[in-house]
């Protein structure tokens, strides 16, 4: 596989990770994510010398889409985000891409995905896992053959997504975290969408602190 993260500018101060993946072989390729700076992801694209196949969006905010628009134009790709998300990304309310100065997005996500949906890059497989909380359609990527989670804002080093937004809550992300992450194998290495990357294993403490105990 290969894998590749650009930290994207947006408007907001915190950059996003960007991710490239893409199977060696077959140079079929994702993104996940353009928040920012098209032309650097079209630029890896062209060096990496990788077919866009997919592009995935794991939640519709505006620092997640940004690069969204002119990516799909010059470099094709199907554009695929959770059903329900599918619906959001064309509600300014939501995607509060006015809020950070970034144009509303008016392209359309050419496939609905739902949760346990299997997508595939060349060989490599991911699923989908919906994660409900930063927004209540996001979702979560799962590569189990190479031990990785792309989490967009579900989950981060040493804390969880935002969940004051519209459409978030604090209850479905502590759920979604509790039955969708903390359940994957420890060694999961944690792509989070923005920041650095952690492990399952070093997020549980986190967790189980606030998992109601047994008596």
């Amino acid at each position: 596989m290969i894998l590749k993260r650009l930290k994207v500018n947006t408007p907001l101060p915190d950059p996003t990770n960007c991710y490239i993946v893409a199977d060696e072989e077959t140079k079929e390729a994702m993104v996940i994510d353009p928040g920012g700076e098209p032309e650097k992801i079209i630029e890896m694209l062209d060096i990496l010398g990788v077919n866009l196949k997919y592009i995935y969006l794991t939640h519709c905010h505006g620092d997640h889409i940004g690069g969204l628009k002119k990516l799909k134009n010059v470099k094709g790709g199907k554009i695929l985000i959770h059903r329900i998300e599918s619906e959001n990304i064309l509600k300014p309310e939501i995607t509060l891409s006015y809020y950070i100065g970034e144009a509303g997005v008016e392209l359309e996500a050419d496939s609905r995905v739902d949760d346990n949906d299997l997508i595939h890059i060349g060989k490599i497989e991911f699923k989908v896992l919906h994660t409900p909380g930063h927004t209540n359609g996001g979702t979560c990527l799962y590569c189990k053959e190479q031990d990785m989670l792309f989490s967009g804002d579900t989950i981060f080093y040493g804390t969880w997504g935002r969940c004051d937004l519209p459409t978030g809550s604090l209850d479905d992300i502590i759920k979604s975290i509790n039955e969708k992450i903390m359940t994957l194998p420890d060694n999961t290495i944690i792509y989070p969408g923005h920041g650095k990357s952690t492990r399952v294993k070093e997020e549980k403490p986190i967790y189980t602190e606030l998992s109601p105990r047994e008596l």
